[in-house]
This record gives C-alpha cells, sequence and structure tokens, in this order.
C-alpha cells in the first residue's frame, strides 16, 4: 500500500518544517510556496517501511548519515578549531550518535508526523529506533533540497554548542568505559572484567540485557542494557558516579 500525500498532509509538513525554525530564505521560501517536489522528499523522509516497501525512509537515512557528518564536522571545525583530531572524533560521536538522534527526533516531536504500517505502530520497542532514523532521513532531505549543508548547520549548530558544552565539562558520563580503563591501568590492575547475562529474548527491551563488573576479582558495579554494548556503558557509568563520588577519582 502506497501512502498518498493529500493538501492536509502537506499542510502537516509545511507547519512542521516552519516549527525547526531554520534561519534560511530559501528554506522558508520552500515552506511558503509549499514546493511540492521537494515536500515529496520531507514526506518520504517521515514513512516507515512497514507502510510502504518502495517509497520510505531508508535511501534518505543512508544520505542523511554521511550529511550528518559532515555538518558535525563543519561545526566542530568552526567551534573548536584547537582541537585535536581525536578529540574531534570524539566529540563528533556523541553529537551523531543514534541516542543524539532520537533525543533530537523527540524534542521536535518528529513522531507526529511519521506514517507507519501496523506492524510498527504495535511495537512500542521499536518507537525510539524509528524516531532516531526517521530524523536522519529529515537531515538528508534538508541537504536534498539544496545540494548543501548550509542549511543542516544553520538549523543544528545552535542545538551542538549546547549538547556540545555538556559533553565537554562531564565527558566521562559519555565515555566510561574508556575512562573507566584508564583508571585501572593507572592504579596497575587488570582491565575490567564485563559479565554480560541475557535476561530476556525480547528486542528493545531496556532491560534485555545486564551487566556485572569486576576489578582485580570483585563485583563493582551492575546496570542493564538493550544491547551488550549499552548494558556495558550504563555499568561503567554507574562504577564512575560512584568513584567519583567516594573520591577514587
Amino acid at each position: 500500500m502506497t501512502f498518498i500525500m493529500n493538501a492536509k498532509r502537506i499542510n502537516q509538513i509545511t507547519t512542521f518544517l516552519k516549527s525547526l525554525n531554520i534561519k534560511s530564505k530559501r528554506f522558508s521560501e520552500i515552506i511558503k510556496t509549499q514546493n511540492i517536489s521537494v515536500i515529496q522528499d520531507f514526506n518520504q523522509a517521515l514513512i516507515h517501511s512497514s507502510e510502504d516497501k518502495i517509497l520510505n525512509y531508508e535511501k534518505l537515512e543512508f544520505f542523511g548519515d554521511a550529511v550528518l557528518r559532515l555538518a558535525a564536522s563543519k561545526f566542530i571545525e568552526k567551534k573548536y578549531p584547537q582541537m585535536s583530531v581525536g578529540e574531534r572524533s570524539e566529540l563528533r560521536a556523541q553529537i551523531v550518535s543514534d541516542e543524539w538522534l532520537s533525543k533530537l527526533g523527540k524534542k521536535i516531536d518528529i513522531d507526529k508526523l511519521i506514517i507507519k504500517g501496523p506492524k510498527a505502530l504495535g511495537d512500542d520497542n521499536s518507537k525510539n529506533t524509528i524516531i532516531g532514523e526517521a530524523t536522519e532521513a529529515l537531515i538528508g532531505a534538508i541537504y536534498k533540497c539544496f545540494n548543501s549543508i548550509n542549511e543542516v548547520n544553520l538549523w543544528l549548530d545552535d542545538i551542538w554548542e549546547k549538547d556540545s558544552e555538556i559533553f565537554l565539562k562531564a565527558p566521562y558520563k559519555f565515555k566510561s568505559k574508556t575512562v573507566l580503563q584508564e583508571w585501572c591501568q593507572s592504579k596497575g590492575f587488570d582491565l575490567p572484567v564485563y559479565k554480560i547475562i541475557e535476561v530476556s529474548k525480547k528486542n528493545g527491551d531496556p532491560q534485555r540485557f545486564s551487566c556485572d563488573i569486576f576489578i582485580e576479582g570483585s563485583k563493582e558495579s551492575s546496570a542493564f542494557g538493550k544491547s551488550h554494548k549499552q548494558a556495558e556503558t550504563n555499568a561503567a557509568r554507574v562504577l564512575i558516579d560512584k568513584f567519583i563520588t567516594i573520591g577514587k577519582i
């Protein structure tokens, strides 16, 4: 089944695009004139594959991934020109992450515009993933309007500036495993041991995996996550917070 874009849908999309408050005259002109060919791209960016196997956001999402990384690199070069390449990569990883995209998608209420089929509508566990993917597709569509990342940066730079400040003030919260490993090495300890147990078979379950961290044979923290990686990261973050509280770091 193919989703038909009618006048109501066109108005929904143009109202949504206006709410992004992208300070660009040419972008504002597209919204004002409701340029149909461009609106169709944005419509595609908001259709999940469960609704339409052919016309959906997957190609724009793939495109948006590259656009997002380039726009983030441009932002970092402008805002933090003295940063080393390693520091830039670290910061960029945070401001283009799946978690960051889902957070942005929720902020702009993109879920209200996403067209999903019955299967996706009934899957609450995939909701955040779909929000992040559609947001990335939206970024791809914005680039496609002008074959330029200018509008992407006009939209995201202010958001990235705030989020970057949060990360740079407490980077350990975002790279806890690395910080924990470095701490163990500084103390002459063996590297932390992460033990994972699958406690649920449900995809997307935030408590699907449990992770215990052992240092020198002693269990130091535990946490859950919807993936191995997330469970390990959460457990490391809990332990770093604990060490800071007791003055070990």
